[in-house]
């Protein structure tokens, strides 16, 4: 979808626009969404930032998820400056347009975005010129936040989905206020079902309750995200939450990997090392080095190319589909 076509559904008669899930946990899935609650998310972030009529919004993400469009609403309701460029892995590959008049540029961003920026000195001029970068549709390792923590400009970690029309709450990853925690907008409320997950009461942009798959912590009205439920790998009977053990190797190593899980006979489930790339050797002697005993890669694989969506995020199911096929293979 092009900005033309969403601007002349945005302005059609209908009071929905449809929009489509991520995909990042199955297939995506086609949903409806009112542009009243579309609007209400748009004056909250922009509230939230402290955006201003005139201020400057850089749209460099595909309109066909909710992340993309979302930008085109906030310029629309909020009065910002919108400056588009071709999405893309490089967003600030050209020179990109005057600010003018001294006006705030924000943009949101997918974390590959924001590495591949980084590794580019201009595009890293370019990046660090945005006054508030908000990076979402997957996880950011420890390598990128540190890389971010001496931005000038704020840089926040968003958290949400599509049926939450895009983020709802925030978490900054540079400057003093930098947390783990993030901190749920105005008219927000969120608590934890039995089994750890998150629950959002977001009234403004869901019209339901909407309990997650994310296990989480609470404090003081805000919460840290663990992992999804369904990552979580019950081997052995210990449970062992994916995103963890991620997070603690990539604080290790620069390889392109990702953790899944399949069927086990010995242990009921196991954990799955998959490397992109010609070898796993490297990686099976850090894991040994850096990883707890039980969170021990029981299997290994090297793929020519790890399965994610088309945002950028891990593509969990269609991961376990490939161990699956691979295990196969090896039978």
């Amino acid at each position: 979808m092009d900005l033309k076509q969403f601007l002349d559904e945005w302005h059609n008669d209908s009071d929905r626009v449809l929009v489509h899930t991520s995909g990042s946990t199955g297939q995506p899935k086609p949903l409806w969404v009112e542009k009243r609650r579309m609007e209400a998310s748009a004056r909250v972030t922009c509230r939230f930032l402290g955006l201003q009529a005139g201020d400057t919004a850089l749209l460099c993400m595909p309109l066909d998820y909710i992340a993309g469009k979302m930008m085109v609403v906030r310029a629309l309701t909020c009065n910002l400056r919108l400056v588009t460029v071709e999405p893309s892995s490089h967003p600030l590959k050209s020179p990109l347009p005057s600010w003018g008049d001294g006006r705030r540029l924000f943009s949101a961003m997918v974390p590959m975005q924001v590495y591949n920026s980084l590794q580019v000195p201009e595009e890293r001029e370019r990046l660090m010129a945005i006054h508030h970068l908000i990076i979402g549709g997957g996880a950011i390792d420890e390598r990128l936040a540190k890389e971010l923590k001496a931005f000038p400009h704020a840089v926040w970690s968003t958290y949400g989905m599509t049926e939450t029309l895009s983020h709802i709450a925030l978490r900054r990853l540079n400057g003093p206020d930098a947390s783990d925690w993030y901190t749920p907008f105005e008219g927000v409320k969120v608590s934890l079902a039995d089994d750890g997950c998150l629950v959002i009461d977001a009234p403004l942009v869901c019209p339901q309750v909407l309990k997650t798959n994310d296990r989480a912590e609470l404090k003081d009205g805000r919460f840290r995200i663990l992992g999804r439920l369904d990552n979580v790998v019950c081997s052995g009977g210990l449970k062992i939450q994916i995103e963890e053990v991620e997070r603690l190797l990539r604080q290790h190593t620069a390889q392109p990997f990702m953790m899944t899980k399949c069927r086990d006979e010995q242990f009921g489930e196991a954990l799955v090392l998959l490397v992109e790339g010609l070898s796993v050797e490297a990686l099976q002697t850090l894991c040994r080095q850096v990883l707890p005993r039980y969170w021990q890669p029981r299997y290994c694989y090297a793929v020519a190319h790890l399965p994610m969506t088309e945002t950028g995020k891990p593509a969990r199911k269609e991961a376990e589909l490939v161990v699956s096929r691979l295990r196969a293979q090896e039978s």
